[in-house]
């Protein structure tokens, strides 16, 4: 099979599979350009509550297949860019489910996710100090607003790997599970992700990443959206909330 991003929608959930085992599921110049129209096909379908990337195998993604470096490094890295930052706008939550090697490119993409759980065993590393490259400032900022500028400064002067305790410690990770618990535990939390109030996620998800210039806006789709008095009614009756707000 050729090395592509494998998508599928089920029970809510949206699912795309890097899909590259020749390479350690690599990304290629064709995957990082599928990446950003196969988000805007899922942030558009009202079936999709919630996103998880993830990696075929027992690899998430060993970074950018190096071989399209070789010709024009500057157009990988602004295909890389390109993908990163569109995974980063997706408008619903997203998670990054992570076996084995997340390093370079695939270190990039779990950070512009919303949410990255972890198997035991799995390294993450950013390795642009190996191949004398300069990591974007967009990726480098993002970087540092997970792990702090001391851990971003190890992770970038060295391009050293680390494993999934320390990634859990410095705020990279946000859970580490045991083997065979990865896949329950993703199954687990997106469920509980399509169950809560998708305006209360999309508003959170835009202040988290630092956006101050829609509080009136979010205000008003709070009190149009029927959403808060359905949360209320449904705590005092004992039942599960019927939210009905959309992105």
């Amino acid at each position: 099979m050729e090395p592509q991003l494998l998508d599928t929608v089920a029970d809510g959930i949206a699912t795309v599979v890097i899909h590259h085992p020749a390479k350690r599921n690599a990304m290629t110049a064709g995957m990082w350009r599928a990446l950003p129209p196969l988000l805007d096909r899922l942030a558009a379908d009202p079936a999709v509550r919630a996103l998880v990337l993830t990696g075929e195998g027992g690899t998430f993604c060993a970074g950018a297949d190096i071989s399209t470096l070789r010709g024009s490094p500057d157009e990988a890295q602004r295909l890389a860019g390109l993908a990163e930052e569109a995974l980063a706008a997706f408008p619903k939550p997203t998670l990054a489910a992570i076996r084995g090697h997340c390093v370079g490119g695939g270190a990039q993409l779990a950070a512009a996710c919303d949410l990255r759980f972890a198997r035991e065993g799995a390294l993450f590393g950013i390795t642009p100090a190996k191949l004398g490259l300069v990591y974007p400032a967009s990726s480098t900022r993002r970087l540092v607003s997970l792990v702090g500028p001391s851990t971003a400064k190890y992770l970038l002067f060295s391009g050293e790997l680390i494993d999934a305790e320390r990634a859990l410690r410095t705020g990279l990770v946000d859970e580490v599970l045991r083997e065979g618990e990865l896949a329950a535990r993703v199954q687990e939390f997106t469920r509980i992700l399509v169950s809560r109030s998708r305006l209360t996620q999309a508003a959170a998800k835009e202040f988290a990443n630092g956006r101050t210039d829609r509080d009136a806006h979010w205000a008003e789709q709070a009190r149009g959206s029927g959403d808060t008095a359905e949360g209320v009614a449904a705590f005092l009756e004992r039942r599960p909330p019927r939210f009905t707000w959309s992105v």
